[in-house]
Formats: C-alpha cells, structure tokens, sequence
C-alpha cells in the first residue's frame, strides 16, 4: 500500500494534486490543516482495490506456498487455487471528505485480519498438499500431537525430518532429537555426594513437601541423618511445618522454621556444618508478586541456595511454560517432575524442559517416600510420552484438523528456543 503526501496552500489546490497524480479515482485517507495550508493523505484508487483482492477468486502461486512451508514441492502442473468468501473492504469511491485517525485505524486493523486469515488458509492448503504428498511425515506429526507435544516444536522437527523416511524410521529420528535435547543429571551424586542448599519452588499443590522427604530420606540412607538440615518457609499454610516435621521425626532429622530472609539466614549460618540442607518453600502461584519476593529471600539469604523447581505433569503446556519463566529469577539449578502418575501425557511437560534448557533432575510417581522418586531417565521419558497418547476420541486430532492446527504456527516458528534445539 503506497500512501501519499501532497500539501498545498487550499484545500482546492491540494486536491488538484492528488489528481494530477493519482487519478479521479484516488482515496482521500486524511486532510488537515497545517502550517503551510493543507496537508492531505491520499491512496491510489487501484492500490485500495488490490487490497480486497485476496479474498476474490485469485491464484496461488507456487512461491507463495513455497514460503509458508519449507517442504512444499509442486503437486500438479496447474496452480492451486483457492476461494475465501469473506466481504472485501473499501472504501467509496466518492469520499473526498476527512476520515480521521479513528477510521483509519479500523480500515488498517481489518485489512491485518483480513492479511490473518489469508496466510491461515494458505498454510492450510499448504499443509493438506504435504499431508498427499508425505503421509509418513503427518502420520508422526499426528503421533506428536497425541502425546502432548506443541504443534510449533511438532511442526519444526516434522520438517527437519529425513526426507523420504518411513513412518518406523521417522518416529526412531523424533525420538531420538526428543532424547538428546532433554537435559538430566547423570546419577544422584550431584545432589547426594555434593551435597549443598537446595531450595524445592513451585506453585501450590504441585507436591514440594513430599518431594523433599523423599530427597530427605534418601540423605539420610546415603549419609546418616546428623548430615541432613530441614527447613520450612511454608508457614502460610494449616499444617505445613507439621507435616515436614513428621517427616523429620521419621527419618531422626530436625526440622527449623523460618518467616524471612533474615531468619534464613541465621538458620543457614547454623547449620553450615551439614552437608546437605533441603528447604521447603511455601506454594505460591506463579501470577503472584510474592515469587519475586521469596526468589529474593533465597537469593539473599547469603549461602549458595540452588533452586530446584518442581512441575506438575499434570499441567498443560501453556501453564508450565507461563511458571518457569515467573521461576526462573537469576537462573534454575534445575527441576524435577511431579505427578507422573497423574498425568494422561506428559509430552507437554517435556517440551517445556526442553525448550526453557531445564536440567531435570528427578520424577515423582507418587506419594511414597522415598519409593516414588527417581533419577530422570531421557530415553525412558520419551518413551513413556508416545505410549501415553491420547486414546480418547475429543481429544484427537482428525486429518481435516491437523491442517488447521499447524496453520496457527507460522509466528511460533521464530521462537527462539525453536532455533536452539540441537538436531545433529
């Protein structure tokens, strides 16, 4: 769209410009006055028709598709074509007089959603022709999709696929890129011989206080329990310090309380002779102001506190992605994965700690401690993930449908995580 400037001392003699250079047919977009006289923003009659000219009856070509998929190769000797009946947008012919800011605003917003909708339907189209052309490639998209995982990532891996790949094969190179871009801690010795501060973090319920008598229990079977320091900040909610307290009083291992940085400080001062200190924070949601508060009160608490953040498996991709990045703070040490148990897929909590370069250190499978804790395993995960796929019908996508999902990821390609995913 080529949006012209003319000035002139009347508004008589700006229009005179305008015709002179666009023609009888010319938009007048704007007139004002100005310090010169008249300032008047004029559009070429034939430049605001070609506006509405993606939603006529119109011709792809090739190139076009081409760019809204990267594998895209022509199907047919004869251009695609496609027809969108949606109402074109222009405005009247006759208007000469002012359109002010508000007007043009709304012509701008309707013709961006009108450019929306025309990029949707040609990714659509372009989808449809792969899924013909490379039923292989859609059949582990779709087998992706099941397993939770977004359809950006889904989409980014299925079009770095090997080219002429099996179904079999293809599934084996996903799995394979899943396995080596998921980060896990190679034994228990980096926190059971280590030793060291570790702060559990995470929203409410996501299980922080079982999961640290489980890492508690394991201490104290590795070290004896004079090595091992419990501390609870959860002093918000009924029964909290309680319920680590009798874990505490199982395992022979005092348990300190604490309300600030302050008395975190003192507490972290006293006991620096243990090896192993295991802190359980209160559960606070990810929206609230108070996670900067209590990152704070860790960072400041002048020890080495390393903060192990804790994910429900349970959770959709979208409501992990949105805690860790309210987490992350000055950095992660790394996180651990809870309620595998519970959880229908787990795809999407892998591409979460695959996409934010989390180091995953442990999944929880339950509520017995110290049983249900273990080292993160990649191959197993992965694994585990495509074997828990959808089954449910609602909850699948049909062939009609996948077009249409990946036609929403053409913005999502330039997340920079995306970029970051080693492939070879």
């Amino acid at each position: 769209m080529n949006v012209r400037k003319f000035t002139a001392s009347t508004s008589r003699g700006a229009w005179s410009l305008v015709r002179e250079a666009l023609g009888p047919d010319a938009v007048i977009l704007s007139n004002r006055a100005v310090a010169d006289g008249v300032e008047i923003l004029a559009l070429a009659g034939e430049d605001m028709a070609s506006l509405a000219e993606p939603f006529v009856e119109k011709t792809i070509s090739e190139t076009t598709l081409a760019s809204l998929s990267p594998n895209y190769k022509p199907a047919q000797s004869e251009p695609l074509a496609i027809s969108a009946p949606v109402p074109a947008v222009a405005l009247p012919q006759s208007a000469l007089g002012e359109i002010n800011a508000a007007e043009l605003h709304d012509v701008m917003k309707e013709i961006r959603s009108m450019r929306g909708m025309l990029e949707m339907q040609l990714a659509e189209l372009a989808w449809t022709d792969q899924h013909k052309r490379e039923p292989a490639k859609s059949s582990v998209l779709r087998e992706m999709l099941a397993a939770g995982f977004s359809a950006s990532l889904s989409r980014y891996l299925i079009e770095r696929m090997p080219a002429g790949a099996s179904k079999d094969s293809g599934m084996e190179w996903i799995k394979t890129i899943l396995t080596r871009n998921l980060a896990t801690i190679d034994n228990e010795n980096e926190i059971l011989e280590k030793g060291g501060v570790y702060a559990l973090v995470g929203p409410t319920g996501v299980g922080k206080t079982t999961t640290t008598a489980k890492l508690a229990a394991r201490c104290v079977m590795r070290h004896g329990p004079g090595k091992l320091a419990l501390i609870t900040t959860d002093g918000y909610r009924i029964g909290g310090y309680e319920q680590l307290r009798i874990y505490g009083k199982i395992l022979g291992v005092m348990v300190h309380s604490v309300k600030d940085e302050a008395d975190l400080r003192i507490a972290l001062d006293e006991l620096k002779g243990k090896h192993t200190v295991l802190i359980d924070t209160v559960g606070v949601s990810q929206r609230d102001q108070m996670v900067a508060e209590q990152i704070a009160m860790l960072t400041g608490a002048g020890s080495q506190v390393k903060r192990l953040l804790c994910l429900n498996a349970t959770s959709t991709g979208e409501t992990l992605n949105e805690v860790v990045r309210s987490y992350m703070g000055n950095g992660l040490a790394g996180c651990i994965l809870t309620k595998l148990d519970e959880a229908a897929t787990i795809g999407s909590a892998l591409d979460v700690v695959i996409r934010q370069k989390l180091n995953l250190y442990y999944v929880a499978n339950g509520q017995r401690v110290p049983e249900d804790l273990h080292v993160a395993n990649q191959q197993y995960l992965v694994d585990r993930a495509f074997k828990l796929k959808r089954e449910t019908a609602p909850f699948q996508f049909n062939d009609a449908e996948i077009p249409l999902v990946m036609a929403n990821t053409a913005r999502a390609m330039n997340d920079k995580s995306l970029r970051e995913v080693i492939l070879g």
